[in-house]
């Protein structure tokens, strides 16, 4: 093993460029030239990296549609004190990359794992976006269907904090006619697309305008596509109107104080907690 990392054997998550070759890192490239065995996502893909930098350490298919008994074998060349090294196409791994059912195994035998860290995808977007970065949800690649789509947006609606998604150039049309539908034409969001390559473009502006730029130029259609949409505006607890007020109080002269503030919840769109916190001070007033 490289003389800088522990000689006892381990797994390790090694980030890979997104694009820019350059961002390799010098500890990245050292632990694939020492572990025994890479396992790549694709080696084909993959092959073309190790060239690249010189590094000819064998290399192994290991991908999201690999089997436990190909976990097993894996891991138990580990156990047998050869170290792995565990790389996506691009980026970190495990992050809507294959790896996790590697690691929580690895995991459970007490395997030492030891992340490599470089290139991700979200970081590097949300450090350039302008948009809040002290918060945030990853929510990976949204649903290839228009249904299930709308309902994952739905349910972020009222998410206060900075949204992330992946997106591939075959939907990333859907995706933003979806997000204008559900989030509105006005909330803001950012594209980002081609991270590090040379086409990279960063373009941010109302779900409304960003539609009608994607769809103006079919290049700015291509690549893959990091989408930041700003959260949604934390609705303080004067916000309450009247009307919603009225609800919630109406409901508490038959309901327990959860069963109002989640039925009020679902009547008017207003966050639960937030009804949950003023049916207790109403219920309070009322005893």
């Amino acid at each position: 093993m490289a003389s800088n990392e522990n000689d006892s054997p381990a797994l390790y998550i090694v980030a890979t460029p997104i694009g820019n070759l350059g961002d390799m890192t010098a500890r990245a490239i050292e632990v694939l030239r020492s572990v025994d065995l890479i396992a790549a996502e694709d080696t084909r893909h993959s092959a073309r990296l190790m060239q690249h930098f010189g590094i000819t350490t064998r290399m192994t298919p290991y991908h999201d549609f690999s089997d436990d008994a190909r976990v097993e074998s894996l891991l138990s060349q580990v156990l047998e004190g050869q170290s792995i090294a565990l790389i996506s196409d691009a980026g970190t791994p495990l992050i809507s990359d294959p790896g996790y059912r590697l690691v929580q195994r690895a995991r459970e035998q007490s395997i030492r794992v030891v992340p490599i860290p470089g290139v991700c995808a979200i970081t590097t977007a949300l450090s350039a976006a302008g948009l809040p970065s002290d918060r945030f949800t990853f929510e990976g690649f949204p649903a290839a269907k228009r249904t299930g789509r709308q309902k994952h947006f739905q349910s972020l609606v009222q998410e206060t904090r900075t949204i992330i998604f992946y997106e591939s150039p075959h939907r990333i049309l859907d995706s933003i006619d979806d997000m204008l539908e559900v989030f509105g034409a006005q909330r803001e969001a950012v594209i980002c697309r081609e991270l590090t390559k040379t086409f990279e473009t960063l373009y941010g502006a109302s779900l409304g305008q960003l539609q009608s730029w994607i769809r103006e130029d079919a290049n700015r259609q291509r690549g893959e596509f990091v989408i930041i949409v700003r959260g949604a505006v934390a609705q303080p607890e004067e916000a309450l109107n009247a009307e919603v007020l009225r609800t919630l109080t109406i409901l508490l002269e038959s309901l327990s104080v959860k069963q109002a503030a989640a039925l009020t919840a679902q009547i008017t769109g207003v966050k639960k907690n937030l009804l949950y916190e003023r049916a207790l001070e109403i219920s309070k007033a009322h005893s």
